[in-house]
């Protein structure tokens, strides 16, 4: 499982990158079971942005898989998709911008990021998790 201290870190790096490219990000880090470790809210980040993220990462987690690829597999399943989204009181997030965070192959956490494109979140998410 990730510790308080990893993922501290992880949103560090995700910070340093986004500043690097000129993005005002929020970050999400989640256990495996998707419960919060760490977030953080950039300043100029959209106010809607940590819960975003937190819904990224929570989604990373509970596939083991990048967010958006729950997003493809969706794009023809509307309303199943909306179920799952309900079921799980809002947090299904199948959007571009959340990783899971593995170690020896096993997922001990994941990361998310909101307030850029889709695509930016998650380049800068990958370079966090390195």
């Amino acid at each position: 499982m990730i510790t308080l201290e990893r993922a501290q870190s992880l949103i560090a790096a995700g910070i340093e990158e986004a500043t690097s490219q000129g993005l005002a990000l929020a970050f999400a880090v989640v256990d495996p079971a998707g419960h919060l470790v760490a977030s953080a809210r950039m300043d100029g980040a959209p106010w809607i942005a940590p819960d975003v993220a937190l819904g990224k990462a929570w989604t990373a987690a509970a596939y083991g898989a990048p967010s958006a690829a729950q997003g493809e597999k969706m794009q023809s399943l509307h309303a199943f998709s909306a179920s799952i989204s309900v079921a799980t009181g809002g947090r299904y997030t199948p959007q571009i911008g959340g990783l899971p965070i593995t170690d020896g192959g096993s997922v001990i956490g994941a990361m998310g990021a909101s307030g850029g494109t889709g695509q930016q979140d998650e380049d800068v998410v990958r370079t966090a998790i390195g």
